[in-house]
C-alpha cells in the first residue's frame, strides 16, 4: 500500500530538489472539516498533497505557500465562515481555522 502521508511527499519532493512549503492546521473553532495537526504540502510549481479543509481553502493556501517559498518567512493564515454564510451554502454552522505555513528547509 503506498504511503499517502503528506509529510512523506514533502520529504521526497525536498530530496528531489524542489522547494516545498508545509501548511499545518494549528487551531480550529466550531465547525472545521479537519483537526489541528492536519497537513497540506505544496511545491513551488503549485503541486499539493494532503488537506487542511476538505477542499475549501486549499487553493488560497497554494497561493500563500508560493509567497512563503519565495520569501522564506513563515506566516499564519486564518479562514472563517460565519454561521449565516455557512447555512446559505447548505452547511450546518460556520467555523474558523488558523494554519501555519512554513518553508521546508
Amino acid at each position: 500500500m503506498p504511503d499517502t502521508d503528506p509529510l512523506t511527499f514533502a520529504a521526497e519532493w525536498h530530496a528531489d530538489g524542489r522547494d516545498v512549503a508545509i501548511a499545518t492546521v494549528i487551531e480550529t473553532w466550531s465547525s472545521a472539516p479537519r483537526p489541528a495537526g492536519s497537513h497540506l504540502v505544496i511545491d513551488a510549481q503549485g503541486n499539493f498533497q494532503g488537506s487542511v479543509s476538505g477542499g475549501c481553502i486549499e487553493e488560497a493556501l497554494v497561493a500563500e505557500a508560493s509567497d512563503v517559498i519565495a520569501s522564506g518567512k513563515a506566516r499564519i493564515a486564518e479562514f472563517a465562515v460565519t454561521d449565516d454564510t455557512a447555512q446559505n451554502a447548505g452547511l450546518f454552522c460556520g467555523g474558523r481555522i488558523r494554519v501555519l505555513i512554513e518553508k521546508l528547509r
